[in-house]
């Protein structure tokens, strides 16, 4: 009995171990969700806390040279009142693990501007945000009636092949006999690709392309006047 629950609990062991990468939906609605939590807790609980707790280790900012965002932000002490914001559109990659949204912002002296944020998935699906760059604007953009979501169309290539079982009587370090393979890992997405190149002078041009199925669309196209 102890023999086969033992055996019972490696066959466990070895299915969590062989258990895929998670797999998402390309769903806009959860990064127009996540845009309006990050926007509330700034207001809530101050500006620079709400984009702590929202950047990924390897966030960068520009402040107006690039920065890494924790480092930045972890000197920042809260403004009174936070900046507000709101997404007009947000894009999302045809394997659910990269956004970009874009909107307008308005502080509390009424100067306005926009803003483009990309937001990549961690490990437990949860959306952080990489890059949050804007600038300010002598008239606000026109703001859509209603925010809209778009997926880009898929693009890749061909599924890596998984290595092969161990022979029999396989060797130490290479698996046992009747071992699985791991998981081959999932096809790299490159239908929404983003570039953020800055001069010496800070000026800085954002860009981010979808995929249509035959080329890329540029669909934000930021141009930020050195400071």
């Amino acid at each position: 009995m102890k023999g086969r629950l033992a055996l019972l609990m490696l066959g466990a062991v070895a299915l969590v171990a062989a258990k895929p990468p998670l797999r998402f939906q390309p769903d806009p609605s959860s990064v127009i969700a996540a845009e309006i939590a990050f926007a509330r807790m700034a207001r809530e609980k101050g500006q620079w806390t709400a984009f702590r707790a929202t950047a990924a280790e390897d966030a960068v900012m520009f402040v107006p040279q690039k920065v890494l965002a924790k480092d930045w932000l972890k000197k920042q002490a809260d403004p009174p009142a936070s900046v507000s914001w709101s997404p007009s559109i947000v894009y999302v990659s045809c394997d659910g693990n990269l956004a970009a949204s874009t909107g307008n912002w308005t502080r509390p002296d009424g100067s306005v501007g926009y803003f483009t944020t990309i937001w990549r998935r961690d490990k437990k699906g949860r959306w952080q945000w990489i890059l949050d760059h804007g600038d300010t604007l002598a008239t606000a953009r026109d703001a859509p009636e209603f925010l809209t979501g778009k997926v880009a169309t898929c693009k890749r290539g061909a599924r890596p092949e998984a290595p092969p079982p161990p022979p029999p009587g396989g060797k130490p370090g290479q698996g046992k006999p009747g071992d699985m393979p791991p998981p081959a890992p999932p096809p790299a997405d490159e239908s929404l690709i983003w570039s953020a190149d800055v001069a010496a002078d800070n000026s800085r041009t954002v860009t981010v392309r979808m995929w249509n199925g035959s080329g890329y669309d540029v669909i934000i196209e930021d141009r930020v006047k050195p400071s």
